[in-house]
């Protein structure tokens, strides 16, 4: 599956997140996903709650505007970012490097 795809009301990313790192961060990661470092602990909801502030100011959008849709306790998770689609898809291809057609 690719990083993001077209959903009519905004795009859905796959991330893989990784808790307890150093500092919070959110880039490209392999081919398949993005990739999200987060201070917060994988416990009672923390690496999930970091997360959503974090892809909001990625994406440019506000925290209400992203959701976890998949993978509440997985290290991979999918999330839907509501808003302009296309604006969405270059803002995810920036990110990504261009690496993505979407």
């Amino acid at each position: 599956m690719p990083p993001w795809r077209r959903i009519a009301d905004g795009i859905e990313i796959a991330v893989r997140v990784t808790p307890r790192a150093s500092r919070d961060a959110f880039a490209a990661g392999p081919e398949a996903h993005f990739a999200a470092r987060l201070a917060a602990p994988p416990l009672e909801g923390a690496a999930n709650a970091a997360l959503v502030p974090l892809v909001a100011a990625a994406f440019g959008v506000p925290k209400r505007a992203v959701s976890l849709i998949a993978g509440d306790t997985a290290r991979l998770k999918r999330l839907r970012v509501i808003g302009d689609p296309t604006a969405l898809e270059e803002r995810a291809q920036r990110l990504y490097g261009g690496a993505h057609d979407g």
